[in-house]
């Protein structure tokens, strides 16, 4: 087993595209819109989805807005040095919300971002993983 995939749902289809691809450097895989669903689902990433796992946005065409809840925390995503990768986002027009430095029992440097729709997404140092 394996894990393939996390959905999101988001209010913006085209806003949401962009923050994924341009500000955060993935590339669309597949998208497909679902007319009888009214839906339209688009999935990023980093490789393919054989090799790695993704995230899936879906766009439901008759709904406008949600509510992140509280059990959700955040997608993680591992980068080679997470102060230029803040940077780099901050350049591109993406939200840092927590800047690059050590956590707080200092093992580790990390990061948050935020997506266009209010999801976190945690930036660590892939070092720490090898």
């Amino acid at each position: 087993m394996r894990i393939l995939h996390t959905m999101l749902r988001v209010k913006n289809l085209e806003k949401s595209i962009q923050f994924y691809t341009e500000v955060m450097g993935m590339e669309i895989l597949r998208q497909r819109d679902n007319e009888t669903g009214r839906y339209s689902l688009v999935f990023l990433g980093y490789g393919s989805e054989s090799d790695t796992a993704v995230i899936e946005l879906t766009y439901n065409w008759d709904e406008s807005d949600y509510e992140l809840g509280t059990a959700f925390g955040h997608i993680a995503i591992g980068v080679d040095d997470v102060y230029k990768a803040c940077d780099k986002i901050k350049a591109a027009g993406g939200k840092v919300t927590r800047e690059a430095g050590p956590n707080k029992g200092g093992a580790s440097i990390l990061a948050f971002v935020e997506d266009p729709d209010g999801y976190k997404i945690e930036l660590l140092e892939l070092h720490r993983f090898s």
